[in-house]
C-alpha cells in the first residue's frame, strides 16, 4: 500500500493544510465536501504538494515534521 503526505492551499483563507492519506484525490473531495471541521471553512482547496511513502510509519513521521514548519518553510518546500 502507498501512503501520502500532502499539503492543500486555500486562497480564500490564505492558509496551508497538511495531512496524510492513502488516497489524496478522495481526501481532497472529502475536504471540498465540507466533511472536515477546519477545511469546511473554504471550497477552494487545491493540492500543492504530495510526497509518497511505502511505509505508513515514515509518512506519519513526515506529516508530523510538515505540521511544525512555518509558512516560509512550507512555501520553500512547494517551490
Amino acid at each position: 500500500m502507498e501512503y501520502f503526505v500532502y499539503i492543500l492551499y486555500s486562497a480564500s483563507l490564505d492558509v496551508y493544510y497538511k495531512d496524510f492519506s492513502t488516497d489524496v484525490n478522495k481526501r481532497l473531495e472529502y475536504h471540498l465536501d465540507s466533511q472536515h471541521k477546519f477545511t469546511s471553512q473554504a471550497k477552494d482547496w487545491i493540492i500543492v504538494y504530495v510526497q509518497e511513502f511505502d511505509e505508513k510509519k515514515e509518512a506519519l513521521k513526515e506529516e508530523k515534521r510538515l505540521k511544525k514548519l512555518n509558512r516560509k518553510s512550507i512555501e520553500k518546500l512547494i517551490g
